[in-house]
């Protein structure tokens, strides 16, 4: 149920748009995995841009249901897992507890942690940074909780542009009639897009503008690397052939940028 008063922020309303997203969030193809090809996708990605975990501390902010957290435990580091969603949480706990992983799991805002400073190894998350409504504080933030050559990994995308399937999508539900499949009611797309109207990268998230804030916030060796073939072709086999074309031809991409060591 959606709470609405008057210190009802947009903070809070994306909160409770994940909070109610819990319950069938692992249900999704490019939410939860649901094929080997997929994990050696992500796991490829995880060593060329971090390198093996042997025990170094991890933090997977927005962690939601634990999806990365997981890969990152299987991939040898030492993960804690921070989300603002009560409901996510509850859904990673006991995916760990099923699976045997000892992954620590908190409560907290990934623009403003509480976590102490140079902390963590790494930091890695997912469709996260586009939901943020500062980036440059919360890229301040994770520099400020990385240590001294700690790396962060963003997995996202510029979702805003428009690709030549999504044309061919509105030609087909205008002749058709049918409007193309979702795994959100209308009721929650609509809560979605408002969302998305009021966050800071609203307009769209080219690769250059997370760039160029992650330089100013005094990360260097950025690398953006759009080389995800591996994982979004076995998403696009778990869809219908229009949103498999689609996840195909978005502009999604991983960025890894490094907090430079001390003198």
């Amino acid at each position: 149920m959606r709470t609405m008063n008057a210190n009802f922020t947009i903070r809070d309303e994306i909160r409770e748009f994940w909070s109610d997203r819990a319950a069938t969030f692992d249900e999704s193809v490019g939410h939860e995995i649901f094929s080997e090809a997929e994990r050696r996708g992500w796991q490829r990605l995880i060593r060329k841009h971090l390198g093996a975990g042997s025990g170094r501390a991890a933090l997977d902010l927005a962690c939601g249901t634990a999806v990365i957290s997981h890969l990152m435990h299987d991939a040898g580091f030492r993960v804690t897992g921070l989300d603002w969603s009560d409901a996510m949480l509850a859904r990673a706990r006991a995916k760990a507890r099923e699976r045997g992983a000892d992954i620590r799991f908190i409560s907290g805002d990934a623009e403003n942690t509480m976590e102490p400073a140079e902390s963590y190894d790494v930091i890695t998350n997912r469709h996260l940074v586009w939901t943020l409504v500062d980036p440059r504080a919360a890229f301040r933030e994770w520099f400020s909780v990385l240590k001294p050559g700690g790396k962060v990994l963003i997995v996202d995308g510029n979702m805003r542009r428009e690709t030549w399937v999504k044309a061919l999508q509105a030609l087909w539900t205008k002749l058709s009639g049918k409007a193309p499949t979702s795994a959100m009611s209308p009721e929650m797309l609509a809560r979605h897009q408002s969302i998305w109207s009021r966050v800071h990268f609203a307009e769209g998230m080219p690769a250059e503008a997370v760039v160029a804030l992650l330089h100013e916030a005094g990360f260097e060796n950025v690398v953006v690397d759009r080389n995800l073939t591996d994982i979004h072709w076995a998403q696009a086999r778990k869809m219908g052939f229009l949103r498999g074309l689609d996840r195909m031809a978005q502009d999604r991409f991983a960025i890894s940028a490094t907090k430079p060591s001390r003198a």
